[in-house]
C-alpha cells in the first residue's frame, strides 16, 4: 500500500502531465491547406521547312496555349529552306526565351535549300525522311534528359485553336494520344484502318469521328503531325523515331515508322474529338510548288478563321501584306452595322488573302418603316409571293435589296467600269484570288460582252446542265439561281437593273436577277411585264464562294 505522500505526488503528476497535454493542443499550429501541383513539364517540338507562311499563326497559336510558360520548353530546328523561315524561328525564340522554361535551337550553317535527291520541294525522298525521323529522335531524346513529363509534337503549318488542348489531353491519361484536327475535306492527323505492309486503309469507323458524330478518345492505329507522348509511362522509353525498329520492313516513312514502334511497345496511339482542336492542311502532292503550299495555307487559315479568331505571333514584327482589289474598279462588301462580329472576321480574312476592299453599310429591314418606305417609293410587285413558300416580301428582303440597289446606284455614278459585289457572311474557296483573277483575264481577252458573272450563288435547276460559254473554261450560261453571295457588275449590267426601276415593284434580289435574265421558272406573264429592259447578259464561274 503506497503512503499518503507518494499517492499525492501520483495525483499531481497526472494533473500536471494531463494540463500540460491539453495545453500543448490548444498551441498546435492551425493546419493549413497544401499549395496546388505545379503542372507538369512540357516540352515542345518545332520542325519548320519553308514555313514562312505558317510560322506567324503557327506560332500565335502557341502563345495562346492556355498552360505556364515555365513550365514549357521549347525545341526547334529548321533547315533546307529557300526562304526566311530560319530567321523567322531565331526572331521568334530570341524574344520569347524569357518566358519559356528553356529554349533550344538548331539549325545548320551554310544549309542547302534542297536535299541531294529531291526533285521538288513537297518531294519527301528516303534522305528527307531519314532526316526528319533523327531530328524527332534528337528532340524526344533531349525531352528524356530534361526530365520532361510530356512532348509535344506539332506540325509547323498546324494550327492549335482551342487554348486548353494539353490539359485536355494531359487529362486523357493516355500514352500517346492526338486532338484531331480538321481541314476542309475529310483529310485529319489519324487512320482507323490500316494495311498489312503499314499503309492507310478506308474504314467506316472514320468518317464518323471526322465529322464527330461520335465523339470521345478513340483507339486508333495511326496518330500523326499533331500529338502528345506521355514521358512518364515506363512503356514511353521503348519508343523510337530512329532507327527503325529491327522488325520494321516497309516503307521508310517517319510516321509509319513510329507507328510500328508504338505497336512493339505495347502503346495504344488515341485521338480524341470531344472539342474542336485545331487545323491543318490537305497534303499537297510531291509535283506542287510552294506557291501551291501557301495558297494551301491561306485557305485553311480563312476557314479557322470562320470559327475563332486568330491572331499571328506577337512576337514577330511582320509585315503588312500588300493588297490589292484584283483589276476591278472596286470591291464592296455589305455589312450589317450591328454584325461587328462577321465584319471583323471579314477584315481578317482579307487582310490573310491580301484583297483592298470598301465596306458599305447593308441597309437594315428591321428598322424600316412605313414612312420610311413610302419615302423611298417602294412598293411591292403586285400579286408577288415567294414561289416556294408562298409568302410575301420580308422586311429583311426589303433591306437587303436596298443595300444592293445603292451598290449599283455607286456603280453608275462613279462610272465603276467593272467592280465585286460580297455579302459579310461568303467563305473562300481554295485559289479564290488567283482563279477569279484568271477568270476576268480570260473574259477580257475574248471581249465577252456581259453584264453580270455570278461568283457565289446557289444553283436551283440541277436536272439540266448548263451551257459553257463558249471559248471561255469556267464560265457557264447560268439558270435559276439563288443568293446573291458575290458577284461581278459590269457598268452596264449596273444600269440595266437601275433602268428596270425596281423600287416601284420590288422582289426579293435572288429572285429579281433571274427575272433580268429571263432564267425564273415560275416568273409569270404579270412578272415579265414589269421589267420592259434587255436582259442581263450573265455567266457564272465554277463558283470561287461558297457557303
Amino acid at each position: 500500500m503506497l503512503s499518503l505522500s507518494v499517492a499525492v505526488l501520483l495525483l499531481i503528476r497526472v494533473l500536471i502531465t494531463r494540463f500540460s497535454f491539453s495545453n500543448a493542443l490548444e498551441n498546435l499550429e492551425p493546419i493549413r491547406e497544401e499549395s496546388p501541383l505545379l503542372k507538369p513539364k512540357v516540352m515542345i517540338v518545332i520542325l519548320a521547312r519553308n514555313s514562312e507562311h505558317s510560322l506567324p499563326y503557327y506560332l500565335g497559336c502557341i502563345e495562346r496555349l492556355d498552360y505556364p510558360k515555365d513550365r514549357i520548353a521549347i525545341w526547334a530546328a529548321t533547315d533546307h529552306n529557300s526562304e526566311n523561315t530560319a530567321a523567322m524561328l531565331q526572331e521568334w525564340l530570341s524574344r520569347i526565351e524569357g518566358l519559356y522554361h528553356s529554349v533550344h535551337f538548331r539549325t545548320i550553317e551554310d544549309e542547302r535549300s534542297s536535299y541531294v535527291d529531291e526533285l521538288g520541294p513537297k518531294q519527301w525522298p528516303d534522305s528527307r525522311f531519314t532526316h526528319v525521323m533523327k531530328l524527332r529522335q534528337a528532340a524526344l531524346r533531349s525531352a528524356r534528359a530534361q526530365w520532361a513529363d510530356y512532348i509535344l509534337f506539332a506540325d509547323s503549318d498546324n494550327l492549335l485553336t482551342n487554348p486548353r488542348v494539353l490539359s485536355q489531353l494531359m487529362a486523357e491519361n493516355r500514352t500517346l494520344v492526338a486532338p484531331m484536327l480538321e481541314s476542309r475535306t475529310l483529310y485529319s492527323n489519324f487512320w482507323c484502318g490500316m494495311t498489312s505492309q503499314g499503309y492507310y486503309k478506308r474504314t467506316e469507323e472514320y468518317i464518323p469521328i471526322r465529322n464527330r458524330k461520335r465523339t470521345g478518345c478513340h483507339a486508333v492505329p495511326m496518330i500523326h503531325s499533331t500529338m502528345l507522348l506521355d514521358l512518364r509511362r515506363k512503356a514511353s522509353r521503348a519508343l523510337t523515331f530512329y532507327p527503325a525498329h529491327r522488325h520494321y520492313l516497309w516503307a521508310l516513312d517517319d510516321i509509319m515508322v513510329f507507328s510500328f514502334s508504338a505497336r512493339q511497345a505495347g502503346v495504344q496511339m488515341f485521338v480524341c474529338n470531344w472539342e474542336h482542336y485545331g487545323y491543318l492542311p490537305v497534303p499537297l502532292r510531291s509535283q506542287q510548288t510552294l506557291e501551291e503550299e501557301v495558297d494551301s495555307f491561306v485557305h485553311t487559315l480563312t476557314e479557322a478563321m470562320l470559327e475563332v479568331t486568330l491572331e499571328p505571333s506577337y512576337y514577330l514584327n511582320i509585315p503588312p501584306r500588300n493588297k490589292d482589289r484584283m483589276a476591278f474598279s472596286e470591291i464592296y462588301v455589305i455589312n450589317l452595322k450591328r454584325r461587328v462580329d462577321r465584319r471583323e472576321r471579314m477584315l481578317r480574312t482579307l487582310e490573310v488573302l491580301g484583297i483592298e476592299v470598301t465596306f458599305t453599310d447593308a441597309v437594315d429591314g428591321k428598322a424600316l418603316n412605313s414612312s420610311q418606305l413610302l419615302a423611298l417609293g417602294i412598293e411591292m410587285l403586285p400579286g408577288y409571293k415567294d414561289p416556294y413558300s408562298n409568302r410575301v416580301l420580308t422586311r429583311g428582303e426589303i433591306g437587303c435589296f436596298l443595300s444592293h440597289y445603292n451598290i449599283w446606284t455607286q456603280v453608275l455614278a462613279r462610272q465603276q467600269q467593272q467592280t465585286l459585289v460580297l455579302e459579310d457572311d461568303i467563305r473562300f474557296e481554295p485559289d479564290f484570288k488567283s482563279r477569279l483573277k484568271a477568270i476576268m483575264s480570260d473574259v477580257q481577252r475574248a471581249r465577252l460582252d456581259w453584264d453580270l458573272i455570278y461568283v457565289g450563288r446557289k444553283r436551283l435547276q440541277v436536272k439540266h446542265p448548263e451551257s459553257w460559254v463558249q471559248g471561255l473554261k469556267n464560265l457557264v450560261k447560268p439558270d435559276y439561281s439563288y443568293w446573291t453571295l458575290g458577284y461581278v457588275l459590269s457598268l452596264q449590267g449596273a444600269k440595266k437593273l437601275l433602268d428596270a426601276k425596281p423600287l416601284g415593284k420590288m422582289l426579293p434580289v435572288d429572285e429579281f436577277l433571274p427575272v433580268m435574265f429571263n432564267k425564273h421558272p415560275k416568273a409569270l406573264s404579270v412578272t415579265e411585264s414589269f421589267f420592259l429592259v434587255r436582259p442581263l447578259l450573265l455567266s457564272a464561274p465554277m463558283c470561287p464562294f461558297s457557303l
